[in-house]
């Protein structure tokens, strides 16, 4: 195949961007990898094309090489472009060291056993622990310990052997990827002396102290550009004594880990020398934090504090001079490092000071009006989740601050003139203080707290409601209101006087608005039992007094269903009495017949209830307009007088409180369920494609259709991917057996613009067995040449040279030209023109001259002048009324050239 061109890699890499399981699968990831990397080996393509070749293969290692093995390869011929850079700064070794990285680590290629992290391990080591002296050196040295630091998360303990020389490097440049790799090595390498115990090989000391492939002398080498020569293999191998699997959570941001996993290694004891030592080391590293930007000082203050924590004795109290300096820091990154610690050491760390002057802190932050909004959102979900030193209540249990109290929260009183994020986090705040003022003063009425936050809540929430209720209201405004009730009925689920007005307010905001019934059944859906009692009753007496007439039956209906079998049947069935005399088309009745289903899975009947609801489905099956509707309420009233209650709750459908039972009848209707419901299968059907030229609009698309096995009612349906063609129609064949001819399907494709597409494909069709399948068949390419149209014929009068030439001359201001070479030879010339464009010549010379003229659907147009030059080629002229067809119609040419 011949090579891509920048703008052909271009158009590669965004379709398998789109949509990266579809394109691979299509296109198949061994060859696609192949070529990624024979591309950036090759000296045809440019720096920035290489580059964005391996931002894809950086994006997506694990679509491109499944297996570890092909992993392993391809990390190898990424080290071997490496090795042949030049001795000289390239823009490629960066990305190259990173793409090496991502596909070692997320293809599960790193291991002992891997030839090449044997490799990429010493290659960034030699790297990081270089001089680095100008710009691009730095900049080298620093994706290196990136990448270093990313193996050593992904396999823990990976570099302990080498912590002596990180720590040298750490030393003696002191530069953020270096402190970053050496206290993250550190932490690792504790857990990992931890987990091995007394077996340890080597202890914290001699890990410290050793200095593996130390260069002679004693100093750290001169900058080198050839980090591995081709073919060079480090000596020695590599210790994996330490190294275990992935400890940390995957989802967690690197640096964010929060605690270990559990359950865990005991603390690790240490001998006072290496006590005393790791404590030097930590010291050393805060002191250096000074110098890191805002984002690392709190990872490290992290990991820095998971060090002491997995050592037993090590006081906390290091952290301190750096805890104190970042109390009154505005950036958010180190705030959230400060809670961090303070969730992890808690009064070991922080005084009763320190902790009411962070709470001030973060009350003056949350309501500063200079701060954006996600800043703002920040402080309010810190406050919420407020690291006390005593907590009061029970671990997990929501609650506000015991120093946060009603007077200085004051100004976090939420307002309707807020955003509605900063609005529903102010009034989740206001929530938990109502119910903190409730349990301290449960014995007094709810009426008399008008002066207090609770009366404040309760007017903000009807305010809410009465902007939902409001005929027209946006849908932000009705979200808005829900939300807030929800988080509401949370926070006071203890207190039924509190909740009591919730529910009053909701079921009028329902009585004036029947619509908002789906939002109500989400409600019901999210409180469960707490609302579902007292908001369930109201609805039901809102709903059954028919609130709204006869437009809002569909939403009552909702409601009744979502609320059947909690609450009294009597006056849903009196309702569906009367909604039935009312009638209605076929989607009201379905709807009233879910209805009815949901009363049969319900609780158990009693009283005058079964005899009513029999007697409603009797007079379903005869009284509904639709069959369909007649059998199904004629199935429901047979299986409502024929089963138990628990058989019937089964064969209509498992639910929470009725499992699936293993009874005859479901297993009889396992099959026929199954019968009913569309199997996706593999169809034994082949498209093929099919030459035609159309000689006038639409462009026609010619397909074959056969099959292998005997299919009916077949429904082909076409999808064009992209926006560029309108929509086609679904074709419908009878029948297709195995060997009867070919069916012949001729689609009119209609473009918007003249642009290659993907032809997407899918059939419907049934088996002799009575089984109806859908498959998904190969995606078909619309070329550019497909698209292609002779120009309608001009008048008799008019010559063919002379048209040619004024659509020659009208293409111009307005459109574009340009010029190439083509690779034709003596009689090739001749065999192209006969072969791709016969029907679009408009004169010829043959065979060194040939005018051709192609109309490109919607309405544009494509002129081209070819004309031999003897044996350098043939020169092509093009021009065209639409400058954007231009590239694609250079890359045909070139196509038609690599053909030859």
């Amino acid at each position: 195949m011949a090579p891509r061109s920048a703008d052909a890699w271009a158009r590669v890499l965004a379709a398998l961007r789109a949509s990266p399981a579809a394109f691979v699968a299509r296109a198949g990831a061994e060859g696609l990898a192949a070529e990624l990397l024979s591309e950036l080996r090759s000296e045809r393509q440019s720096e920035p094309t290489k580059g964005s070749l391996l931002s894809v293969i950086m994006e997506f290692p694990t679509q491109l090489w499944p297996d570890p093995t092909a992993a392993e390869a391809a990390v190898s011929a990424l080290l071997d472009t490496l090795a042949l850079l030049p001795p000289r700064p390239a823009a490629l070794r960066r990305p190259l060291l990173l793409a090496a990285t991502s596909v070692l680590a997320a293809c599960g290629a790193l291991a002992p056993a891997s030839a090449a992290t044997s490799r990429l391990l010493p290659v960034l080591l030699r790297a990081a622990s270089g001089r680095a002296t100008g710009q691009e050196q730095r900049a080298l040295q620093a994706t290196a310990c990136e990448c270093l630091r990313e193996l050593e998360s992904c396999r823990p303990g990976l570099l302990a052997g080498q912590l002596g020389l990180l720590r040298a490097l750490q030393d003696s440049r002191a530069t953020q990827a270096h402190c970053l790799l050496f206290v993250i090595t550190l932490r690792n390498a504790l857990r990992a002396l931890a987990q091995v115990g007394p077996g340890a090989p080597a202890g914290l000391h001699g890990l410290l102290v050793a200095r593996t492939d130390r260069p002679q002398g004693g100093e750290i080498q001169a900058w080198d550009w050839s980090l591995e020569a081709p073919g060079a293999q480090w000596p020695g191998l590599w210790d994996w004594t330490l190294a275990g699997e992935d400890i940390w959570d995957p989802a967690v941001p690197l640096g964010q880990e929060g605690d270990w996993a559990e359950p865990g290694p005991a603390p690790l004891d240490l001998p006072p020398p290496e006590a005393r030592e790791l404590r030097a080391a930590v010291s050393q590293l805060l002191d250096l934090s000074y110098l890191l930007t805002p984002p690392a000082q709190a990872q490290m203050l992290q990991q820095l504090s998971q060090v002491l924590r997995a050592v037993r004795g090590q006081p906390p109290a290091l952290l301190k001079p750096q805890l104190v300096r970042l109390l009154g820091t505005a950036r958010v990154s180190l705030l959230h490092a400060v809670l961090a610690a303070k969730d992890t050491f808690g009064e070991a760390l922080f005084t009763a000071q320190d902790e009411a002057l962070l709470l001030r802190r973060l009350v003056g932050a949350a309501q500063h009006p200079a701060l954006p909004s996600p800043a703002r959102l920040f402080y309010l979900h810190c406050l919420l989740h407020f690291p006390e030193n005593w907590p009061l209540g029970p671990a997990g249990e929501e609650g506000t601050p015991v120093l946060l109290t009603p007077s200085l929260a004051t100004g976090l009183l939420p307002s309707l003139l807020q955003d509605p994020p900063d609005l529903l986090a102010r009034l989740h705040l206001l929530c938990l203080l109502c119910g903190e003022e409730l349990s301290a003063d449960g014995s007094r009425d709810c009426q008399g707290t008008e002066d207090r936050a609770l009366g404040y809540l309760q007017r903000l929430l009807a305010s809410l409601r009465q902007g939902a209720a409001q005929p027209g209201a946006p849908r932000s405004s009705v979200t808005l209101c829900f939300r807030a009730s929800y988080l509401a009925t949370r926070c006071l689920a203890s207190h039924p006087g509190a909740l009591a007005q919730l529910t009053k307010g909701l079921a009028e905001l329902y009585q004036a608005r029947p619509c908002l019934a789906p939002h109500f059944v989400d409600l019901l859906e999210q409180a469960r039992e707490v609302l579902a009692e007292p908001l369930g009753k109201a609805l039901q007496q809102v709903a059954v007094a028919g609130a709204g007439g006869a437009q809002a039956l569909q939403w009552h209906l909702q409601i009744l269903t979502k609320v059947a079998g909690a609450q009294p049947l009597g006056p849903t069935l009196g309702f569906l009495w009367a909604a039935l005399g009312q009638g209605g088309d076929w989607a009201w009745e379905q709807a009233l017949l879910g209805t009815c289903r949901a009363l049969l899975r319900g609780t158990e009947l009693s009283g005058a209830g079964p005899r009513d609801l029999a007697n409603l489905l009797q007079e379903l099956a005869r009284g509904l307009d639709d069959p369909d509707s007649r059998d199904r309420g004629r199935l429901y009233y047979s299986l409502f007088t024929h089963l138990s209650g628990p058989k019937l709750g089964s064969a209509l459908g498992p639910t929470r409180s009725t499992p699936m039972l293993g009874s005859s009848l479901v297993e009889e209707n396992e099959g026929f369920a199954s019968a009913l419901t569309v199997q996706e299968a593999q169809a034994p059907l082949q498209l093929r494609r099919v030459s035609r030229q159309a000689k006038e609009p639409p462009v026609i698309l010619g397909l074959t259709v056969e099959a292998s096995e005997t299919l009916y009612s077949l429904e082909l349906r076409f999808r064009i991917l992209g926006p560029y063609y309108e929509p086609l129609k679904a074709v419908q064949v009878p029948c297709l057996r195995p060997g009867a001819s070919p069916k012949l399907l001729l689609l009119p494709l209609e473009p918007r613009r003249p642009y290659p597409a993907l032809l997407d494909i899918s059939v419907l069709y049934a088996t002799p067995s009575g089984l109806t399948c859908y498959a998904q068949l190969p995606s078909l390419p619309i070329a550019f040449a497909d698209l292609f149209l002779p120009l309608p014929p001009s008048s008799p009068q008019v010559t063919h040279p002379q048209t040619f030439h004024e659509l020659w001359a009208s293409c111009l201001p307005g459109g574009a030209e340009s010029c190439m070479w083509g690779p034709w030879w003596g009689q090739a010339l001749e065999t192209l023109v006969t072969k791709h464009w016969e029907p679009f010549v408009m004169s010829a010379t043959p065979p060194t001259s040939y005018q051709v003229a192609i109309r490109l659907p919607p309405s544009s147009q494509l002129l081209l002048q070819l004309e031999a030059a003897g044996e350098d080629g043939v020169r092509v002229a093009l021009r065209t009324d639409d400058w954007a067809i231009l590239p694609l119609a250079g890359e045909y040419l070139r196509g038609l050239g690599a053909t030859l």
